[in-house]
């Protein structure tokens, strides 16, 4: 059976794409090799057999790096530069390092193969990485491999710039996480973790200690046990 529809017809063109794009993805929404966002949901799959249709590639391809995040649907950074890469429309992607401290950066470029001219991605800097506040984020992946970082998003703006349609307006994973507020409630829950904390380490007697013990979180144990040694010793 041929997963791939023809990038030329739509799926919701009309009733007979609709109905051979339903049943494409009822067979792959009933898979448990599908991520989870699409198994047994048919809408879902639907969505993701157009958007391989209108950039060419493999459905199951796009099911494998799309990812909702929030309930924003994005890309990995790298299908993005797989799927440059296949277009055909320009050379193999490359990324140019340069710079000293913060001006340390990187800028992704290929050649067009229709002209031979070669085409310059904007320059993604480390400045820019903390200006934009992507370094500070919880969990952020620019503390620990912004080499990796650095090209992802630098591939991410050439493909915006020079390839829109393979993008479709969206914005890869690492960016949707890079720039996703923080909610409130985990706010809330950084907020009563950073007061347990100070109040554990004001503690000075055995009796403080054990009535803050029920409201001492899992992460917070050992520095908990800590305290109750020092204050029993």
């Amino acid at each position: 059976m041929e997963m791939q529809l023809q990038t030329s017809d739509n799926n919701f063109g009309n009733s007979a794409n609709f109905e051979h794009a339903q049943r494409v993805a009822k067979m792959l929404a009933s898979s448990s090799l599908i991520p989870k966002d699409f198994q047994g949901n048919v809408q879902n799959t639907m969505i993701a057999l157009e958007m391989a249709n209108r950039i060419g590639a493999s459905p199951l391809m796009v099911m494998q790096n799309l990812y909702v995040i929030h309930g924003k649907p994005s890309w990995s950074s790298t299908f993005i530069i797989a799927a440059i890469n296949a277009c055909k429309r320009f050379s193999p992607l490359r990324f140019e390092m340069g710079g000293e401290g913060e001006e340390y950066g990187c800028y992704a470029w290929a050649y067009d193969t229709s002209n031979k001219d070669k085409l310059d991605g904007p320059k993604i800097t480390l400045k820019m990485a903390n200006a934009e506040g992507w370094v500070s984020k919880a969990g952020s992946k620019w503390k620990t491999m912004p080499e990796l970082m650095l090209r992802y998003r630098a591939a991410a703006f050439f493909g915006r710039l020079y390839a829109p349609d393979i993008m479709m307006g969206m914005q890869t994973q690492e960016e949707v996480v890079d720039i996703q507020p923080i909610p409130t409630e985990a706010k809330k829950v950084d907020k009563e973790a950073e007061r347990m904390r100070l109040l554990i380490q004001d503690a000075s007697t055995i009796e403080e200690l054990r009535e803050l013990e029920p409201h001492v979180m899992a992460h917070q144990q050992e520095l908990f046990n800590q305290k109750l040694e020092e204050v029993a010793l």
